[in-house]
């Protein structure tokens, strides 16, 4: 025997000692070496200076300084955590704040002398130089969303529907708003602002520290969706203000107050109901102003707008249109020296790049540009004329750092080609965090200079599930849409791959717009599609037109007919999928949740050919019945565009289903309502079409702990029941 031949049959021996990945191996915890998230011991938060940054491990606050590459205790939180009154969960029907609104979180002060932690409900200001401690607030409500002033001499926070400071040095409290209730939010938003516009928090402190703007939110006039709580003996009303598409959206007001209290002033924004969207607000750096993202309420307009503070008088720093709709990302980034800002837009070409502004809008230069999207600008640092930002520029299957500078000129990639990057930079660039993974290479954690130099191995990659269990190689390829478009494919083969052989498969689909491609060249770990594999199914994920961070041409493509395109597509990928001659055409399953759950049912009767059996999870089955901000960006209005609401509506074509169909639902969910699950039910039902279905009490948009486990034995019995 040849040394090769021995190397290669020990190797294979390796393999063939690993464990099979199975639902119990699955649910027993075998995550180690996940998807390779942050990958810092929980997200670091940097220090002002950017020369250190701060994780915290179980109560310990861990401060690492990249220059000596080495870890100290900053503070032991348990005498702070033990002091914190800890309010039991309210009594009573929920206020269905959503879950993107900004409850807290740890904020240094400019000078890093302070520290503004928030545990167990309260507020407590913490002096990492002599341990010592502050307890700003002692209530049994919690205070929330709290935020240090920067000179550090008030806490601003809501606690209810109202907001309130506390000075840091008296501990004196000043409540500042006093008319809140569940309708009417002082610096809190609605539900459907955080859901769809990403906007977590609604007031902000001006720079000089003397007051704070705010956005009201007045809900009354919002439909109000009846849900229930039935699990205990007395059902009660859960009622939440949901506004569906062509409904009314919050009135929201921009106000002004002191932070040591007094009346606010309102200023001008519009019609928020009807006509207009507050997307962002904020001050200006001189804080003589504010500044608001208004969008048109289908979103194919946006408009900077600043406001002087004393006069109210208005004033338009840049407008754009879009033809379809337009994505905003982030928010206006500020330079230091208080003249210029930073946004991203898709105004050129389709592709999101940065762009620079005099703050009066008069000077406004692009200064990335390419067929790439730039995904996040990671940080500016002014004093080295650098901006860091991630861009998909070598592929779209990857995430890279680079900077650029100020004019535009010297771009530079950082990160190592073949990988996925995840960043986390100082705030002054000096140092930068890189978690990068591919297919075959689990999460690795470096510390780099701000030149891109790897200083020290900050975490090494978690091999436990590399070597413990017989992980199936993902593939990834290229095949061609209906309309020409260049899509990725991700396949997994089943284990015991044999060529000849006709596997049937699994297609775990989202598909929906406003997220990016589900193929990436990055470590995936195990899950539902390694159970899958093992279980003797094919698993195949494709793109399909409508997903972000491949420009704007390739998502408008669903516009006014969601759910069209990304079918044509779905099947596209399938009939490629067949023609590699070992998927079993008449054995295809499609699965997933939330606009997934919509185009698994939307498979299932529209292309019943290609689609043998489904698993939907919170589907919307007609837009009609989800909410306005996102519905109408891609559907319009439905006095505008009923044809496409009629359309793509799923209970009318109830007759159609010639598979076998399985929907999940929570009762209450907050995000896609039961309506839209029952509403198919009954049109199945009076199609007289037979389906499987299974109800969940939880008031999530997902299905959590032990009803999930139950969950994936549901769909892992399902598929083996109709696709084997």
């Amino acid at each position: 025997m040849t040394k090769l031949s021995l190397i290669l049959l020990l190797s294979l021996a390796a393999f063939a000692q690993k464990k099979p990945i199975t639902l119990e191996s699955l649910q027993a915890g075998g995550r180690g070496g996940g998807r390779g998230g942050a990958g810092f011991g929980g997200p670091p938060t940097w220090m002002p200076d950017g020369k250190t940054f701060v994780t915290r491990q179980g109560r310990s606050l861990m401060v690492y300084d990249p220059a000596t590459q080495t870890s100290k205790l900053l503070i032991d939180t348990t005498p702070i955590d033990a002091a914190a009154v800890n309010p039991p969960a309210a009594d009573g029907p929920t206020d269905w704040t959503n879950r993107r609104a900004r409850a807290g979180g740890m904020q240094f002060s400019a000078d890093g002398q302070s520290l503004l932690y928030a545990t167990g409900g309260d507020l407590f200001l913490i002096h990492p130089a002599t341990g010592k401690w502050d307890q700003l607030t002692k209530t049994p409500v919690p205070e929330l969303d709290a935020k240090l002033s920067p000179d550090t001499s008030a806490v601003a926070f809501r606690r209810g529907w109202d907001l309130y400071t506390v000075n840091t040095a008296t501990l004196k409290e000043t409540r500042l708003t006093k008319d809140g209730s569940e309708t009417l939010r002082n610096g809190i938003p609605d539900w459907v602002y955080p859901e769809e516009l990403t906007l977590g928090t609604g007031f902000w402190w001006s720079p000089d520290s003397k007051s704070l703007c705010y956005l009201q939110f007045d809900s009354s006039r919002e439909p109000v969706f009846p849900h229930a709580d039935m699990l205990g003996t007395r059902a009660f009303a859960e009622p939440e203000r949901y506004p569906q598409a062509g409904e009314n959206n919050p009135d929201i007001h921009l106000g002004i107050i002191a932070a040591t209290g007094g009346p606010t002033k309102w200023l001008e924004v519009g019609d928020t109901r009807n006509a207009f969207l507050i997307a962002r607000a904020g001050w200006m750096p001189n804080s003589r102003g504010v500044y608001m993202l208004r969008m048109n309420r289908v979103q194919n307009k946006i408009e900077m707008i600043t406001i002087d503070a004393e006069s109210g008088e208005a004033a338009s720093v840049f407008k754009e249109s879009d033809p379809f709709w337009i994505n905003l990302e982030g928010d206006i980034e500020f330079l230091k020296d208080g003249k210029r800002f930073l946004w991203t837009s898709q105004r050129d070409g389709g592709y999101r790049h940065i762009f620079i502004s005099s703050n009066d809008g008069k000077s406004i230069k692009q200064l990335t540009k390419g067929p790439w999207e730039v995904t996040a600008i990671n940080a500016v640092d002014e004093a080295g004329d650098r901006i860091y930002f991630t861009s998909t520029e070598p592929t779209p299957l990857e995430r890279h750092l680079y900077t650029i500078k100020l004019d535009g000129t010297g771009k530079r990639q950082l990160t190592a080609a073949n990988f996925t990057h995840n960043v986390s930079v100082s705030p002054n660039g000096a140092y930068y965090l890189d978690t990068y993974s591919n297919l075959t290479t689990p999460g690795r954690t470096t510390l780099h200079s701000g030149d891109g130099k790897e200083l020290a191995v900050y975490r090494e990659a978690d091999r436990t599930q590399a070597d413990e269990y017989e992980i199936l190689p993902t593939e990834i390829v290229k095949f061609k849409g209906p309309d020409g478009s260049e899509l990725y494919g991700r396949l997994i083969r089943p284990a015991g791959f044999q060529p000849g052989r006709k596997y049937p498969v699994i297609v775990p689909v989202y598909g929906g717009p406003g997220v990016g491609s589900p193929v990436r060249n990055a470590w995936s770990g195990i899950g539902m599609d390694q159970v899958y594999a093992h279980k003797g199914y094919v698993v195949w994920q494709c793109e399909n037109r409508g997903i972000m961070g491949r420009g704007h041409q390739l998502e408008t493509a669903i516009y006014h007919h969601l759910g069209e395109a990304e079918l044509a597509d779905q099947v596209a990928g399938v009939k490629y999928l067949v023609s590699l001659g070992f998927a079993d055409p008449a054995r295809v399953g499609i699965t997933g949740t939330s606009y997934g759950g919509f185009m698994t049912i939307n498979a299932m009767l529209n292309a019943p050919d290609t689609f043998h059996a489904g698993v939907s999870g919170a589907p919307v089955t007609s837009w009609i019945n989800y909410d306005t901000i996102y519905t109408e960006r891609y559907m319009g209005l439905p006095k505008e565009n009923p044809d496409g609401y009629r359309d793509t509506a799923l209970p009318p074509k109830a007759k159609n289903l010639k598979g076998k169909l399985l929907i999940f639902h929570n009762f209450e969910d907050d995000n896609v309502l039961f309506q839209n699950t029952l509403q198919m039910t009954n049109a199945l039902q009076l199609a007289g079409k037979q389906f499987e279905f299974m109800l969940y009490p939880q008031k999530t948009h997902g299905v959590t702990g032990a009803a999930s486990r139950q969950l994936q034995q549901m769909t892992l019995d399902f598929f083996d029941r109709n696709l084997k």
